[in-house]
């Protein structure tokens, strides 16, 4: 080096990100400061899913009735169709 003076040390040594990447590998990024992930994983002041999980409760989608409801109608169905089955049309 031509009297150039590397400050990238402290940048390779610091930890990085653990988020997996589409390809399937890991993510090469340094870790935001106190954090296990990078700016773009999660990392970053603000980002993520809200505490509790308020936005999974929003709409009652899975919530315990609403599940059984669809057992039921799956059941329901399932039960239709082993009739219609068992039901030959002859003209």
């Amino acid at each position: 080096m031509s009297g150039q003076i590397s400050t990238t040390g402290p940048m390779l040594a610091s930890p990085r990100c653990g988020a997996k990447t589409r390809a399937g590998g890991a993510c090469r990024a340094p870790a935001v400061r106190g954090k296990r992930r990078c700016r773009m994983h999660g990392g970053a002041k603000g980002s993520g899913a809200p505490r509790a999980n308020r936005n999974a409760r929003k709409h009652g989608l899975f919530t315990g009735d609403a599940i059984a409801e669809r057992k039921q109608v799956r059941a329901l169905l399932g039960e239709a169709r082993q009739l219609l089955k068992g039901m030959r049309f002859r003209p």
